[in-house]
């Protein structure tokens, strides 16, 4: 994986991730820059939005890209219904919930 420069000895990395909230059986899938602030955002700081309504959240899937063009392709195929099948899949799997792959 070829990365760009942004500064010297820093490369940008897009994180797309899969949260995943126990509580209310959802799964979220987003991208970001900065996964540490992010995941903060949605799970305390954040006062508005989707993803306030279903705290707390746990990661439960991330993938790295070097490229913005590259990480929104990858988000746009797991917010198709196949995707989002993968993602239940990978849930299941790490959170054993009998409930994920009833849940949309």
């Amino acid at each position: 994986m070829s990365r760009r420069p942004l500064e010297k000895g820093a490369f940008l990395v897009i994180t797309i991730y899969a949260l995943y909230s126990p509580t209310f059986n959802q799964i979220y899938i987003g991208s970001t820059s900065d996964m540490a602030n992010r995941f903060l955002s949605h799970n305390e700081l954040a006062t508005k939005g989707h993803t306030i309504k279903y705290r707390p959240w746990v990661i439960a899937h991330i993938e790295e890209y070097p490229t913005k063009a590259e990480a929104v392709k990858r988000e746009k195929q797991l917010k198709t219904a196949n995707g989002r099948q993968f993602i239940r899949g990978i849930v299941k799997s790490k959170f054993d919930s009998s409930d994920v792959l009833r849940a949309g």
